[in-house]
């Protein structure tokens, strides 16, 4: 694949805060016309690498190309080639909901007539069409930020940033919002998406990648991740606080979910009937610790908790 065949390429990226580094060498290549996700826990760099790439941020090293364009050295060119809709409802208050994005589809470059055109379907898209009159600061938590979605999507971006887009939106909220980015796609545009919700990264990205500690530890699509990193899941039933504590101290980073509640382990296996013997024998020779247990097909938490090293998901 050439350079021109990506929309994003990133290579050697670093950045750091007096003595905190939080990238350490970040390299990325997004295919043009389709989603890619990042994924991390708190503090991995997720957003410094959005802030970066959408010119709002500068690196301290390393290059990177959004659009065709150097971030640092073409920062108009870049701008004017991207939409971000970031973590927070950042919409204009006093305008009404019609108003917002029609002002939005001027401000990118599209004529009165498709500013217009370009808002009521993103009004009907995002349930806010019986609204459209009311002034925004009349709107419910909620439909401000769908508000703020449709506004980031307004213009003809090519390269469009979502930053934890669905935070707090109901399912039916989110739900649109992932059928306006396969139309996106459809369409060619490319989408950059952080998220918080691995089900939404399972649902939307053709790859993704997962920052820990300032670094890519792994990329590819979901079914490889999945694959590469625990293709199936053995969840240990425990038969007391005992065996449950013995167990998880034996197992250590290999546990990859645990419910403290139940006495349940989760580690990652390939499923074959030898690997499973192996760990019953390890942490139960007796066969007196496991009450019950049982194979379950890897989710992208399974690979989320393997690759990382800290357990919450909120991004820095």
């Amino acid at each position: 694949m050439t350079r021109m065949s990506y929309a994003i390429e990133t290579t050697g990226l670093t950045k750091s805060y007096g003595r905190l580094a939080v990238l350490t060498g970040v390299d990325l290549r997004v295919p043009a016309g389709s989603v890619f996700c990042l994924l991390g826990p708190n503090g991995a760099g997720k957003t410094t690498t959005v802030r970066i790439l959408t010119t709002l941020t500068r690196p301290d090293g390393g290059t990177a190309r959004v659009a065709g364009h150097d971030v640092v050295r073409d920062r108009a060119q870049v701008r004017r080639a991207i939409s971000l809709t970031g973590q927070y409802a950042a919409v204009d208050e006093l305008q009404t909901g019609a108003e917002n994005l029609r002002m939005m589809g001027r401000l990118s470059g599209l004529s009165r007539r498709e500013a217009r055109q370009r808002a009521d379907e993103l009004l009907e898209r995002f349930d806010l069409t019986a609204a459209a009159n009311r002034r925004a600061g009349q709107y419910s938590g909620g439909m401000r930020r769908r508000l703020d979605l449709a506004a980031g999507l307004a213009g003809p971006a090519e390269v469009i940033f979502l930053d934890e887009p669905t935070t707090g939106l109901d399912l039916t909220s989110r739900q649109a919002m992932w059928d306006v980015v396969d139309g996106l796609v459809e369409a060619g545009r490319t989408v950059f998406l952080t998220t918080q919700y691995l089900e939404e990264a399972d649902r939307l990205a053709a790859r993704i990648a997962v920052v820990d500690h300032g670094r890519v530890v792994a990329e590819g699509s979901p079914a490889e991740l999945k694959q590469r990193f625990g293709d199936q899941r053995l969840d240990l039933d425990l038969a007391d606080r005992a065996s449950y504590d013995a167990a998880a101290r034996r197992l250590g980073e290999r546990v990859v979910q645990r419910d403290d509640a139940r006495l349940t382990l989760g580690v990652t296996t390939d499923g074959s009937a030898a690997h499973v013997r192996s760990v019953l024998d390890e942490i139960d020779p007796a066969g007196a610790a496991v009450r019950r247990f049982s194979l379950h097909s890897a989710t992208l938490d399974d690979v989320f908790l393997s690759l990382t090293s800290r357990k919450e998901l909120a991004g820095v």
